[in-house]
């Protein structure tokens, strides 16, 4: 039973985590274009490179899937806490990014550009919690799927998260100028201040 759920969550690890990044690496740089096609329109068009992955996974899951490192504890126990933390700022953080924002409305919808720049709460400390959130929340579950395959995806995850970090940013600036340029000057882009500080 444990095994069955270990292999069911890398499966999803491997099938969402990729498609996500996915969709901002395409949707930011080219925020002026979507736009002008709209929300329905943008994901109708992304969602069929994100069926492609999700299907190609899942018919090649025996080859992808062969190298099961086991059931661990500590890993169960190391995952449990990283998800713990991703839901702490994920508590935090859905009181300022609706899923309308999440969803990318401001950069997609005519009608909501440029929306809000957020800066309280979360957005106080650091300028990307929700990245720091999803990269949590996804070694979380890689440590309790614990299959080397989903430790190279996140791995490999990791300098395109970056990448999609960059984008977004530029694309912020675009949209907020000055104002932004003075947040970035203020609140670090990963780390809170006080961390920074310590090391």
């Amino acid at each position: 039973m444990v095994d069955t759920i270990r292999y069911i969550i890398a499966m999803l690890v491997l099938m969402s985590y990729p498609v996500a990044l996915f969709l901002w690496i395409f949707i930011h740089p080219l925020a002026s274009f979507w736009r002008r096609l709209g929300i329905a329109l943008t994901y109708g068009i992304l969602s069929i490179p994100s069926i492609v992955w999700m299907g190609g996974i899942y018919h090649y899951r025996k080859s992808i899937l062969v190298k099961d490192l086991g059931t661990n504890i500590i890993l169960i126990g190391l995952g449990l806490v990283c998800m713990g933390a991703a839901f702490c700022i994920s508590k935090k953080r859905r009181q300022y990014l609706t899923f309308g924002l999440l969803a990318g409305n401001p950069e997609l919808s005519q009608n909501d550009y440029p929306g809000k720049l957020l800066t309280g709460g979360p957005y106080a400390w650091i300028r990307n919690p929700r990245y720091i959130e999803a990269s949590l929340f996804t070694l979380g579950y890689t440590l309790l799927a614990n299959y080397s395959a989903a430790y190279l995806m996140f791995v490999l995850s990791i300098p395109v998260l970056f990448v999609v970090v960059i984008l977004e940013e530029r694309e912020l600036h675009r949209r907020f100028g000055k104002e932004y340029e003075e947040y970035c000057r203020q609140v670090p882009r990963f780390f809170p201040k006080r961390f920074l500080k310590k090391i």
